[in-house]
């Protein structure tokens, strides 16, 4: 254990993700788009806000819990990428149950939202002029490459987070390695 290691590493700073960033722009996005193009009763509109809002709530809760329990961080991390997988499947059917296409990865218009999201700091309002004056299959299209971005960001999360583990093991490790520096440090009086 490194010297100036704590037990309970610095956690919970899920603000700061760029994973979580981008996943609220697509809770964002995806609510509004459920009220403006979805009708009412539609029992979709639940499940895609419920799945955008799973995949941000997941990320949240997984750097909360990063502090005492790596299990759980990578386990709500994966909930979180798995939430967002269902709902870019529920994007997608959208645009192909109406005919409508779906944009390449790399066509001008998908290429045009990556370069938007790759600036600092992105929120909804950096969207909302396109999410609010465009037709339904481009908002689609548009929350397609956000997921996209978001579930790139928390597949190499997750990589880290296995990477850590490895290296720097969980709570128990931990709260091992620095019981036996202190016993090393202070050993018992006779």
């Amino acid at each position: 254990m490194p010297e100036d290691a704590s037990i309970l590493p610095p956690y919970g700073n899920y603000a700061e993700l760029l994973s979580y960033q981008k996943a609220e722009v697509v809770y964002d996005l995806t609510f509004r788009f459920c009220e403006r193009f979805l009708k009412r009763g539609d029992r979709t509109i639940d499940q895609m806000v419920q799945a955008a809002r799973s995949g941000k709530q997941n990320i949240a809760e997984a750097s909360k819990a990063s502090g005492t329990s790596k299990e759980t961080e990578l386990k709500l991390t994966n909930v979180a990428r798995a939430s967002l997988e269902e709902l870019l499947l529920d994007y997608q059917d959208f645009l192909r149950v109406r005919d409508f296409p779906l944009w390449a990865k790399d066509s001008k218009e998908a290429l045009y939202v990556r370069r938007i999201g790759n600036k600092p700091h992105t929120t909804y309002e950096t969207y909302r002029e396109f999410c609010e004056t465009r037709p339904p299959e481009i908002v689609a299209n548009i929350a397609i490459c956000l997921i996209h971005q978001t579930n790139y960001l928390l597949d190499q999360q997750l990589r880290a987070l296995e990477k850590d583990f490895l290296n720097q093991g969980g709570l128990r490790e931990r709260m091992f390695q620095a019981r036996l520096k202190h016993r090393r440090q202070n050993p018992p009086k006779p």
